[in-house]
């Protein structure tokens, strides 16, 4: 897949790596977005540069004004940052809507916008509230409004020797209300077929300022600016939210796809529009106070790099501790599930899609849950990797009541229990990623309602069954683990 994938220990060095690889090389940080690329062979990078563990760039800081977040700053680090949902309200609901819980613990805010999709959900709002992009090389810094970074569908401004080092925007004063609206084929892990940020400035009760972007009706996000006009100076009152979204449709420059046709997408505008604006009006916000992350008892944030700079390639070995013991075996230029599966042999963790779609393949890394198909197995070296094989514990017992304990016995997790009782596996192959996502749940809500479970497991399917069981089975685990 490469030929070479390396662990820089600070982000000068990772860009002095790249002005010697140049067009050779890719940062990875997530990885979410590059991987499939990889694995569909629309790039093909010789050189991967792994930035996730230099330490300090999963950072979030309020600067006067301005909101500044480091390079390796999740989907799910926003939305467990309170700072955030208070300043920055569209953007946390945004990454709210990114995936499923295990592809915004690894998907990074940097990384959304390099790939530079009409529909990737973050740009919208970051649009919305005049962001900024921060571009190092070993040649020095730069920094590049929204409008001049993103060039055409998946063009930017972006050099071969340059990465993105921060994301800046302003944050939301007392006088701003703002959201985030998106409309997918599905309820999780779904592309965008429109998708709208509005912030609103307010003086008493009247419009002085307004901003609208639309996402995935345009070879960029667009901003609307005849609607923003149009709202300022009034009171935010049907007729004009009906105005300004009508508005806002007209600018809207869609094409037909398979997601849906221009005129769907044009009319689907005006509507999310609308629903943006309402939901300011009625102070509807609805991002969960305490939303499911998947990141069990950790902070969200993955252990930093503690070792010289490795480079790693095809057929070293990677050294790493999976389910508790220290394992080594050569094959880094795979992805972690085939690493697990084919040089560990630990054949429990399932390839589904191999694009982070279905969940068979989830895992734990450093103990926050992510899909292993988009990983780097090189990425696991010296990190700690927990697999449906460990979930169960051994036990000591003895033959005879009051012997000596001689052999040991499996005591299953709570969750693989109550699959058993419930009948909650049918074929079984989607099982073992079902599992995962509600232990790791339990770990990190102990008392889960019926939505916690529904979406822990947003990002793992089932072709066999209609999720009640397994909603059910992993409600009584919660019970019977804390009767």
């Amino acid at each position: 897949m490469w030929d070479t994938y390396i662990q820089p220990r600070t982000l000068d060095e990772a860009t002095q790596l790249l002005a010697r690889h140049g067009a050779d090389a890719r940062i990875i940080n997530g990885g979410t977005d590059l991987l499939i690329e990889i694995e569909r062979k629309i790039r093909a990078p010789k050189v991967l540069i792994d930035i996730s563990r230099v330490p300090g760039l999963d950072t979030i800081v309020e600067d006067g004004d301005y909101i500044r977040l480091g390079p390796s700053v999740t989907h799910n680090q926003v939305v467990g940052s309170e700072l955030l949902r208070r300043l920055a309200y569209p953007l946390a609901r945004a990454c709210w809507e990114v995936g499923a819980p295990q592809i915004r613990n690894r998907g990074t805010i940097a990384g959304n916008l390099v790939t530079a999709s009409p529909a990737n959900d973050t740009i919208v709002p970051l649009w919305a509230m005049g962001a900024e992009v921060k571009l190092q090389s070993a040649r020095g810094e730069r920094i590049v409004p929204f409008s001049a970074f993103f060039q055409g569908v998946r063009k930017t401004a972006l050099q071969p020797d340059e990465l993105v080092s921060q994301v800046l925007f302003q944050k939301m004063s007392a006088k701003d209300r703002g959201t985030f609206v998106k409309l997918g084929l599905r309820r999780a892990q779904a592309i965008s077929v429109v998708s709208a940020a509005v912030v609103l400035e307010f003086e008493d009760m009247e419009i002085s300022n307004a901003w609208i972007a639309l996402g995935a009706v345009a070879p960029t996000i667009i901003t609307c600016g005849e609607a923003e006009q149009a709202m300022v100076g009034n009171y935010l009152s049907d007729a004009v939210i009906q105005a300004a979204a009508e508005l806002a449709a007209q600018e809207a420059k869609p094409i037909d796809d398979v997601r849906g046709t221009a005129d769907y997408r044009r009319e689907m505008a005006r509507v999310c529009v609308t629903r943006a604006m309402r939901q300011i009006r009625d102070n509807h916000f609805d991002l969960p106070a305490k939303p499911v992350m998947l990141w069990g008892g950790t902070d969200g944030h993955f252990k930093p790099h503690e070792h010289a700079t490795e480079t790693h390639t095809s057929n070293d070995i990677i050294e790493t501790r999976v389910n508790g013991e220290k394992v080594s075996a050569p094959g880094s230029a795979k992805s972690l599930l085939r690493f697990l599966r084919e040089d560990l042999k630990l054949a429990g963790t399932k390839e589904g899609c191999a694009e982070g779609e279905c969940g068979a393949c989830t895992v734990y890394l450093d103990g926050i849950a992510v899909m292993s198909c988009l990983v780097p197995a090189a990425r696991a070296h010296h990190a700690r990797v927990e697999t449906i094989e460990g979930l169960a514990r051994e036990e000591r017992v003895g033959t005879e009541p009051g012997s000596v304990p001689t052999r040991s016995v499996p005591i299953l997790h709570p969750v693989q229990q109550k699959f058993i009782e419930h009948g909650a596996a049918q074929c079984g192959y989607c099982t073992p990623g079902f599992i995962m996502s509600g232990a790791k749940l339990l770990e990190e809500k102990p008392h889960p309602e019926k939505a916690d479970v529904e979406q822990a497991i947003s990002g793992n399917l089932c072709r066999c069954t209609g999720y009640y069981k397994i909603i059910k089975a992993i409600e009584d685990a919660a019970k019977g683990a804390h009767a």
